[in-house]
């Protein structure tokens, strides 16, 4: 197929998906949605990329499929250890002299983030004065993050990492083995509120004390990384800080006056402005 009309099908297709279903993909990174949807078109058994927008159009039970393949889903809990220590060794220090605080893990995925912040703020005795706000714009990902179960061959990559970010107890301590799952304790998940939030289309989420927000934005073209950022920037209390993936910054957006680095080599700012 020629690739105009085959980048013409695929405008009108996000197009129909945003005044149908309001998810708005039209300015995410053009390669990346591109190499998704044609993997969603194959494997979901379509000819061409305008059969797959008649059919989502006409059966909305073949959105959450269509999700599954344009939203990211993969991740190990404590990914990138380093990340994850210098909020235990730096940030955290700042964050004890709140008497409550609030925590937002912004594209949770399936949970792995969310719950290595839940663990890492227990072993650090703040987890009963903190509120985790965990959002995603994909209801399948948010009810599996919700469930708390991964299969149990992933928990050696886990158990590895939470030992290099400075974990202060054994992983195991939080789970039990179940027929070839991990269960994660439903005790962490009571300072939890999932909830279905876009950083495309959504307003500013509460006033948080920390943002983490890893590989997310690396997905958006220039203009919504500007618009999440803004949102970052509106949902963060004064000196509140924000973590972002190793492949991210601030550096070029139109927001990067109200944030100064904190951690450089691990992409951790904090809000500096009035």
């Amino acid at each position: 197929m020629d690739d105009r009309v085959e980048d013409i099908e695929i405008q009108l297709l996000l197009e129909a998906l945003f005044q149908r279903y309001h998810y708005d993909f039209r300015n995410y990174a053009r390669a990346s949605i591109k190499r998704r949807l044609r993997q969603a078109r194959d494997q979901m058994g379509f000819a061409s990329f305008s059969a797959l927008q008649e059919g989502l159009l006409h059966d909305p039970a073949r959105l959450p499929r269509l999700l599954d393949y344009l939203t990211v889903q993969v991740s190990e809990m404590f990914r990138d250890p380093s990340y994850y220590r210098a909020i235990r060794e730096k940030v955290i220090p700042h964050l004890r002299t709140y008497p409550s605080l609030k925590v937002w893990i912004a594209g949770c995925s399936e949970g792995e983030e969310l719950y290595s912040f839940v663990i890492m703020f227990r072993e650090e005795g703040l987890e009963k004065r903190t509120l985790f706000y965990a959002t995603d714009i994909n209801p399948d990902a948010l009810d599996a993050a919700a469930r708390g179960i991964y299969p149990l061959d992933r928990i050696s990559a886990f158990t590895s990492n939470h030992r290099h970010s400075g974990g202060k107890s054994s992983l195991s301590d939080y789970y039990r083995a179940d027929y070839g799952r991990a269960v994660f304790d439903k005790s962490l998940r009571d300072r939890v509120v999932f909830s279905d939030h876009s950083l495309v289309t959504d307003a500013v989420f509460a006033e948080m004390h920390l943002i983490s927000c890893r590989n997310v934005l690396i997905y958006f073209d220039r203009k919504f990384q500007d618009r999440a950022i803004g949102l970052f920037r509106g949902s963060l209390a004064r000196k509140g800080f924000l973590g972002l993936g190793s492949k991210e910054s601030l550096h070029f957006s139109e927001h990067a006056d109200a944030f100064a680095p904190f951690v450089r080599d691990e992409k951790i700012y904090q809000r500096h402005e009035q």
